[in-house]
């Protein structure tokens, strides 16, 4: 049973929410051979009715106190690009698609991600081009980030935000 997980942390972020759990993006999800949802949708808006059927699942929570049982189980992860998901979830040797909040303005989510990917550890997308990705991407493309270094990390981001040259 292959799974994917979405995470948008503490945040709100009902766009992504809305398009991950659209009767499109289910279709993909059910073509590449996955058969479990799993949305953590924060302060959002946007609440999926949750539902079982004989092949797909879709499961839906705000919190938990920790997001590791998902993100351990998880085939492929789609979150939000706060920084703190984003190395959780590389540190765990999953597959990341983040996905940019178009309607953050100065928050360096874009940065980061194409740091990121330019480094070959994940996808980003926004929403409307998330099911084009979805199709398209090859994970085994992927490099494993380098676990263990979240000092390397920190410094990353202070460069990518422009605290340090």
């Amino acid at each position: 049973m292959k799974r994917v997980f979405v995470t948008v942390g503490t945040t709100s972020f009902d766009e992504l929410i809305t398009r991950v759990s659209a009767e499109e993006t289910l279709h993909i999800f059910k073509s590449l051979g996955y058969s479990r949802l799993t949305l953590q949708i924060g302060r959002g808006t946007v609440v999926p009715e949750p539902f079982s059927a004989e092949c797909f699942t879709l499961e839906v929570y705000r919190y938990k106190d920790s997001l590791q049982e998902d993100l351990q189980r998880a085939d492929l992860v789609i979150s939000h690009a706060g920084a703190g998901s984003c190395l959780e979830t590389l540190e765990k040797g999953k597959p990341l698609v983040v996905v940019i909040n178009e309607k953050l303005m100065n928050n360096h989510q874009l940065e980061l991600a194409k740091e990121l990917h330019k480094e070959g550890y994940l996808f980003y997308c926004t929403c409307s081009t998330l099911p084009g990705l979805l199709q398209s991407m090859d994970i085994s493309t992927l490099k494993c980030y380098p676990p263990g270094q979240p000092e390397k990390f920190s410094a990353f981001l202070n460069k990518v935000v422009g605290l340090q040259k």
